[in-house]
């Protein structure tokens, strides 16, 4: 029979095709609160926030379009630009360390470690903590006299300075409380991604003479790099809208060596109550969150390896 005579296929019967869209439409349903939440609570205050940025308004009166005139002020104004550069400082310094404490202690105790589950949950327990409170025990330990910090540099006989005011020493002192905070949430996912590595490939690594350091280069670090992806992505984000302990710690100070940008967006839109100029800044601090992303991912494929 020939290819023009050739019967044509048989339609899909209508019981498949309804099955198939009844499935959808479960899962749409299922999809809906999700996408409802993103679309109320991320796209929505977003587009707020880039309407609200053509405006001058202080809440009170109404509001005035003063088009782009928000974003001509940010490039003359210092307290924004040391905002955004102790943001960026924070945020490099704090992530990378805290990766590293991650990585070193997901190591340890994916050695087999008694009472792992235990130790994990231990670990944990400051990310669980709430940052307030953390915050004000921190305060209590970086006391200039009697902290406990500076008692045991005395011990070494290290004079240890007055970590929370001094302009020096203040941002150092959130990036070793924000590390401690957050170091047990990249120790769980990095832990969970060593587990599931084959411990088929380090018996072949070992049965060809690979040392540790070997098989923790071309074996560990490329199976996880999918989990280290995750968790650099998240931090970063993160540590870009650090708030709560900046606020609390060091009110900023001294002078402006710690004001973060999410803190000085807060204060230009709720105690100077500037909003436009408020959201204004915060459109800036998306889009340099947003392209920072986007060159993680644009370097994922060089980096993350999928397949094992």
């Amino acid at each position: 029979m020939s290819a023009a005579t050739a019967p044509a296929p048989a339609p899909a019967p209508a019981r498949a095709r309804g099955s198939k869209e009844k499935v959808w439409l479960v899962a749409w349903l299922f999809l809906l609160p999700s996408f409802l939440g993103f679309a109320i609570f991320t796209v929505g205050p977003v587009i707020a926030a880039a309407v609200i940025s053509l405006l001058d308004w202080n809440l009170f009166s109404p509001p005035t379009f003063v088009w782009f005139e928000n974003f001509g002020r940010l490039t003359g104004d210092p307290t924004f630009w040391a905002s955004l550069r102790n943001t960026a400082i924070f945020t490099f310094t704090s992530v990378p360390l805290s990766i590293l404490v991650s990585l070193l202690l997901a190591l340890l105790l994916n050695r087999g470690v008694r009472w792992i589950t235990g130790f994990r949950s231990l670990l944990l327990l400051p990310y669980a903590t709430i940052t307030v409170a953390v915050s004000f025990v921190w305060m209590w330990l970086y006391i200039p006299t009697d902290g406990l910090v500076n008692r045991v540099l005395g011990l070494v006989g290290i004079d240890g300075p007055a970590w929370l005011v001094s302009d020096v020493w203040a941002m150092p002192a959130l990036v070793f409380m924000s590390v401690w905070k957050s170091f047990g949430f990249a120790m769980v996912i990095l832990l969970a991604g060593m587990q599931g590595i084959p411990e088929t490939l380090y018996e072949a690594a070992r049965v060809d003479g690979a040392s540790a350091w070997q098989r923790f280069r071309s074996i560990t670090l490329p199976m996880l790099s999918p989990a280290m992806f995750f968790v650099v992505v998240t931090s970063i984000i993160g540590s870009f809208q650090v708030f709560d302990q900046a606020l609390i710690m060091t009110n900023g100070g001294p002078g402006t060596s710690t004001t973060t940008l999410v803190m000085y967006i807060y204060r230009t839109g709720f105690e100077n109550y500037n909003q436009g100029y408020a959201a204004a800044q915060s459109l800036v601090l998306f889009a340099f969150i947003a392209l920072i992303t986007a060159a993680q991912f644009l370097t994922q494929r060089r980096l993350v390896h999928y397949d094992q």
